[in-house]
């Protein structure tokens, strides 16, 4: 009896592993026609000219258009607390009253006084008129309520000082004292912020000077609100730039109606240079090669690789600068299995 034929189990593994390897790297166009001659479906974007908007891209830190620390401007128990934490006061608002019940009181008396003074001066006058009266006792009733109503103004003017309105429209912070509390002046009450408008400052690399100008919109965005963008302009350019850094520094004034952004947060700021007519491709069509970049167009129905110059690049777009024509078609998924001549079809992606 012939003896049976064995194949070892090392052979057919490494016979196997072989066949795969020539599968892997044999030609697309192979593989196309050992399957039948199927095309590789693809996703294309046909090139064309639109306007492309360059920008600068800088960080900058937010900060309120105008802020306080609220404090007492005399030593004195707190008699009244007119907010609450975190509202929203309009310019001149009462915040807070301090006692005045001493003030208050030689005011009064002031106020007494210079009634009975203008009673007097007014008596005085009608004597004079018919020279029953000397012009020195006019004139020392007239000094008499002058005097008065001077102190009355120091008088008014030592009350308003105890009481502490707001300067300006704006968010309050965390009250820092209770009522009854004695505070002196530097104490903190509060804190008043105006964030309707909110100051951005960052720096330019001196190379962008040219295209930064006063009134400039740039757009603000904040990675607590993602997709959103506050729009702006800027409002002051710095007279030097610095010499270390070879950057000059900009301040912005960004909207927050909405009071959406506060205060110390972080802005990602983009203040377009220009918008021109470019050739414009998605980013995924690029295919880096060493230092050169190519795309894969698709003519006949097949994929040719073409090296192209690219220019200012922006999230997930390319400036294309040469390389290709308007109305061409590039491959913008598929590219990693396509060769130079690989059989194409154009699917929707």
């Amino acid at each position: 009896m012939a003896q049976q034929f064995k194949i070892s189990p090392l052979i057919f593994a490494i016979l196997l592993l072989a066949g795969l390897l020539v599968w892997l790297y044999m030609p697309v166009e192979q593989q196309q026609q050992r399957r039948g001659g199927g095309d590789i479906p693809v996703v294309a974007q046909t090139v064309e000219l639109q306007p492309f908007a360059q920008v600068v891209e800088a960080l900058g830190t937010a900060n309120a258009n105008e802020a306080i620390v609220v404090t007492a401007q005399e030593t004195d128990k707190i008699e009244a607390l007119l907010f609450d934490d975190g509202d929203l006061v309009t310019q001149g608002q009462l915040l807070v009253r301090m006692n005045t019940k001493e003030e208050q009181a030689r005011l009064n008396e002031l106020k007494i006084n210079l009634a009975e003074a203008q009673r007097q001066l007014k008596r005085v006058k009608n004597l004079a008129k018919e020279n029953a009266a000397s012009e020195q006792l006019l004139d020392e009733r007239e000094a008499e309520v002058d005097a008065l109503v001077a102190q009355i103004d120091i008088a008014e003017a030592q009350i308003a000082d105890r009481e502490i309105r707001a300067p300006f429209a704006g968010l309050l912070g965390v009250r820092q004292v209770s009522e009854g509390a004695l505070v002196r002046p530097g104490d903190q009450i509060s804190t008043l912020d105006d964030i309707q408008t909110l100051k951005v400052d960052f720096s330019v690399a001196e190379r962008h000077l040219p295209s930064v100008r006063l009134k400039q919109k740039v757009a603000a965005t904040s990675v607590a609100y993602p997709g959103r963008v506050f729009e702006g302009e800027i409002s002051h350019i710095d007279s030097r730039v610095d010499a270390a850094t070879r950057a000059i520094r900009v301040r912005a004034r960004i909207n927050n109606s909405e009071l959406l952004l506060r205060p110390g947060m972080l802005l990602q700021i983009l203040v377009q240079k220009s918008v021109s007519e470019s050739l414009v491709v998605d980013e995924s069509a690029l295919v880096p090669i060493d230092d050169k970049q190519f795309v894969f167009v698709i003519e006949d129905g097949k994929a040719r690789k073409v090296e192209v110059q690219i220019g200012v690049r922006k999230p997930g777009q390319v400036q294309i600068i040469g390389g290709l024509s308007s109305g061409q078609q590039v491959v913008v998924e598929g590219t990693l299995r396509l060769q130079d001549g690989t059989s194409v079809r154009v699917v929707e992606g």
